[in-house]
């Protein structure tokens, strides 16, 4: 072994220490292992950054774009919704989270799947008093088990099928070949996860729980005429036992309904009123089937989903102070539209409008960012302060982001396109349509993970350059040696053992080149091992390290390490004994 192998090896062996032992990004940690071999002249540049032009993680990026149309059009909180309900029991919470996160994430990439749906169901969990750590563990393992199903399900299976492809002795995936031992993954998976879910969970609430700002402000809602909520009760649309919010009072037509019961039906142009804090009031204005009550916030400049919620503190030298809202020309004289007033936490009974503005009186405003910087050191507010996460849904072009996921994989599926340029197909359609806006589109893209695939993809390059995959594959051999189940289980234990210790799309990289060089010393197709790699850098269910849709339910769920392993251990176990049992049977070596 030259010393070009040996800089190789310590090269990745270094990454694989700091990515188990300290708290150095991912991204970083690559990118400068790939940086040592660049410089130093291990490996060819041109062979380094090879990994930067795979076609796997082109059509990673463009996936993003494409989810970020289905969350930005407000179709995946429509969706949570529907699906989700009034559900009463942890069981069927799960049941009706899993199934559709399986099937969504079976065509899109899992990360930006679960990113949408994570403030979906912390709302939707607030509504219903079912604790998030009851659903968030089942919604990330439903989007990694439904992944393995397509070739575009997940990241990783996208980046082997680019390794596939690059190397001539192997052929390309069809968009549903993974199926075959995706499915029956699945479906044990979900078994699994509905029996022993509840079981295995622990009952906490978000880390966030503790961090309530007990200011209460009074809202009025519009129920759209024949929306989602037009004929439903209170109960049936999720309006009753809202956290730290209350339904007061409905007014239909000249008739006013106090102590609104829980089998109240509510009818189009009720106008509800709400008490209660600002976190409770930003989703009450994403629930579709709701708008405001004033029809000010349809007037302004900027289109509503570029807009966010702000709080802004009244000072005495504001101009509108002593008048009302209307008189004073709010609207005209900020740009921005009052949805709500709080003083002193007393109710103020009037309509927005009609409020006489005091000092000290902190207003609820629907603005575009730029009033932040315009008045933030103004003399008419004492404080200016943006609400995240809250900037409001639109819900009529949700259709068109449906139809663009549906026209994607059905290009793709059919041979019409290629996965990369469907998935460019679909995200133009989206910002032609005005979907969401170019610089959201760029926002949506996480290129940490781009980095990392991209770096990770030259690392692997070096191993097979340098000849270490190929001497890694010898000492293999005398375990595997006229035994390809060994072989085949090796390449799950080995893979797995790696994603829980790093990341999914780094382990499937790494162990690519010295799998592929065994199953060529041994004289099998390479198909059985690289199914089983898809499968095995998938199933990251013990850690919340191995698979990045684990780390972001991790602090949302209020999670501990242990409640990874607890419950995700028997389910790696049960996985992996499927694999090695049914890949031989599907794919012959």
């Amino acid at each position: 072994m030259g010393i070009e192998s040996l800089i190789v090896i310590v090269v990745i062996v270094s990454c694989l220490g700091l990515m188990v032992f300290t708290s150095y990004s991912i991204d970083m940690i690559l990118l400068a292992g790939l940086a040592v071999l660049m410089v130093s002249g291990t490996l060819p540049v041109s062979e380094a950054l090879s990994g930067f032009s795979n076609e796997g993680l082109l059509t990673v990026g463009a996936l993003y774009v494409v989810a970020a149309g289905l969350r930005e059009t407000g179709a995946v909180h429509y969706i949570t919704q529907r699906v989700m309900g009034n559900t009463k029991t942890v069981k069927l919470a799960q049941l009706k989270i899993m199934s559709p996160v399986m099937l969504m994430s079976a065509f899109l990439n899992n990360t930006p799947i679960v990113a949408a749906f994570i403030p979906a169901i912390e709302r939707w969990s607030k509504k219903t008093g079912i604790p998030v750590s009851k659903i968030l563990i089942p919604l990330s393992y439903a989007a990694i088990l439904g992944g393995t199903c397509t070739l575009i399900g997940t990241s990783t299976n996208l980046i082997l099928n680019g390794l596939l492809i690059e190397e001539a002795s192997t052929r390309s995936l069809g968009l549903f070949e993974p199926a075959w031992i995706g499915i029956p993954v699945a479906i044990a998976g979900f078994i699994y996860l509905f029996i022993f879910g509840d079981l295995l969970l622990p009952d906490r609430g978000s880390s966030m729980d503790t961090f309530k700002d007990p200011k209460e402000y009074t809202i009025e809602m519009i129920v759209e005429d024949k929306g989602l909520m037009d004929g439903q009760t209170v109960d049936e649309a999720g309006l009753r036992n809202l956290p730290g919010l209350f339904l007061t009072e409905i007014q239909r037509g000249e008739r006013i309904i106090p102590a609104v019961g829980p089998y109240e039906k509510l009818i189009g142009s009720d106008r509800l009123i709400f008490t209660g804090i600002v976190d409770s009031i930003v989703d009450l204005q994403k629930s579709p089937g709701l708008m405001p009550a004033t029809d000010q916030v349809f007037k302004l400049d900027s289109p509503r989903k570029e807009r966010k919620l702000i709080e802004a503190v009244v000072s005495r030298s504001n101009p509108v102070v002593g008048r009302t809202i209307k008189e004073g020309g709010f609207r005209e004289r900020y740009n921005a539209v009052v949805l709500a007033v709080s003083r002193s936490g007393e109710r103020i009974d009037q309509k927005v409008g009609e409020i006489t503005l005091k000092n000290g009186d902190v207003l609820l405003i629907e603005a575009h960012p730029n009033f932040i910087k315009q008045y933030r050191n103004a003399g008419d507010f004492y404080l200016v302060s943006a609400i995240e996460d809250s900037a409001p849904v639109t819900y009529e072009k949700s259709g068109l982001a449906i139809i663009s996921l549906i026209a994607m994989v059905v290009l793709a599926s059919t041979g019409i396109l290629s996965m990369l340029e469907s998935a460019f197909v679909a995200g133009g359609f989206l910002l032609l349509t005005g979907c969401f806006r170019y610089s959201q589109a760029v926002e949506s893209i996480d290129w940490r993970v781009l980095i990392a695939i991209g770096s990770a993809l030259g690392l692997g390059a070096a191993l097979q350059y340098s000849g270490v995959a190929e001497s890694m594959a010898s000492g293999l051999l005398g375990f595997a040696t006229g035994k390809p189940f060994i072989a085949l289980a090796l390449t799950y234990l080995i893979t797995w053992l790696l994603t829980e210790l790093i990341t999914n799309n780094a382990a499937a990289v790494l162990v690519f080149p010295i799998v592929l060089s065994l199953a060529q010393s041994l004289g099998l197709d390479f198909m059985p091992f690289a199914m089983t790699i898809i499968v095995a850098a998938s199933a990251s269910f013990s850690t919340p390290v191995g698979y990045q849709t684990n780390l972001m339910v991790l602090g949302p769920g209020g999670y501990k390490y242990s409640d990874f392993l607890k419950i995700g251990l028997p389910l790696n176990l049960m996985i992996g004994v499927i694999t090695v049992s049914l890949v031989p049977l599907i794919w012959s070596f």
